[in-house]
């Protein structure tokens, strides 16, 4: 996280005092209370997020002043794939730290895949869903 200026006390050393504070604000947001999840896309990218940094976390938290670096983004990324079967990659993670920034950014690739598909893969998979329930 980077910081205009270290806080010193008055002694002129670090106010790890004030270095604390300025995490917590990066990591709520600058708000008192976490964001629960608003929607069902952001509540699967949370509960990856729980699993991998072991701490409940809110929509605008930043998942590497949480604790994360390189390999649980790997991994997040990864759990994420699994969670929505969709070809992410690790550098989404560094782009969108945040649960909610993360959630538009898979919303934003799920309508691109459906979009990409064509008149005739919607009426295939539409017929094979009703042979299915019948």
């Amino acid at each position: 996280m980077p910081v205009e200026r270290i806080a010193l006390n008055t002694n002129g050393k670090v106010d790890r005092a004030a270095l604390l504070r300025a995490l917590d604000e990066a990591v709520t947001g600058g708000t008192d209370e976490p964001v629960a999840p608003r929607n069902v896309v952001e509540e699967r990218i949370a509960a990856v997020w729980t699993d991998l940094l072991g701490v409940p976390v809110g929509v605008r938290h930043n998942f590497f002043a949480l604790g994360g670096h390189s390999i649980l983004a790997a991994r997040l990324a990864a759990g994420l794939q699994e969670e929505f079967g969709l070809d992410l990659s690790i550098r989404l993670v560094f782009e969108h730290p945040t649960v909610e920034a993360l959630a538009i950014a898979v919303e934003d690739l799920i309508r691109a895949e459906v979009d990409a598909l064509s008149e005739a893969d919607l009426t295939h998979d539409l017929m094979r869903s009703e042979e299915l329930l019948a």
